[in-house]
């Protein structure tokens, strides 16, 4: 796997001041995407376990929420093998910081209809994961501030919550009212 960039503090990727790694490698190419670099699989650089160390150690701060994970597409298949470790050494050493993952799958569909059946390392990843905002960016949908997302067509989920219940839980992003939506 390799790795766009990592912010050692975000405030736009989550609630809260954030760490965030940027993956590379996504095969959707949204119009408009603020990050076509990161389609590339070969951006960037190789994600090794010194990043994981690095990204734990910016994490040690009272100040920080939590880790955001982009792209690029984390939830492509090799990003989420090589994102397993992360998210299972984050949530070791900090149980009550939260982790978001943004990805242009469709979580219902493609996530728990296609990856969770078929793939080990897909449970395991999602054990670790707080919210995920999922659905591809839409130029169309974009407002420029707009909480936390690109275009209003993307959703907030509650990933435990959903695996717990086995149904879809979704969340209120809070501006909901500026589009249509309830707040």
């Amino acid at each position: 796997m390799f790795i766009a960039d990592i912010k050692e503090l975000d405030i736009q990727d989550g609630e809260g001041a954030r760490v965030s790694i940027y993956v590379s490698g996504c095969h959707f190419h949204c119009k408009g995407c603020h990050n076509p670099q990161a389609w590339n699989f070969n951006y960037g650089r190789e994600f090794t376990d010194e990043d994981i160390n690095h990204i734990v150690n910016l994490m040690d701060n009272d100040y920080i929420s939590g880790l955001s994970i982009l792209g690029g597409e984390p939830m492509e298949l090799i990003n989420q093998k090589g994102l397993v470790p992360l998210v299972n050494k984050v949530k070791e050493k900090f149980p009550n910081k939260n982790i978001w993952c943004y990805t242009g799958y469709d979580f219902e569909k493609d996530v728990l209809g296609n990856m969770v059946p078929k793939f080990e390392f897909t449970k395991d990843f999602l054990k670790k994961i707080d919210i995920v905002v999922d659905g591809q960016f839409v130029e169309d949908k974009k407002l420029v501030d707009l909480k936390f997302r690109g275009s209003y067509n993307q959703r907030k989920i509650d990933v435990q919550k959903t695996l717990e219940t086995n149904s879809l839980v979704t969340m209120k992003f809070g501006d909901e009212v500026r589009y249509g939506g309830v707040a």
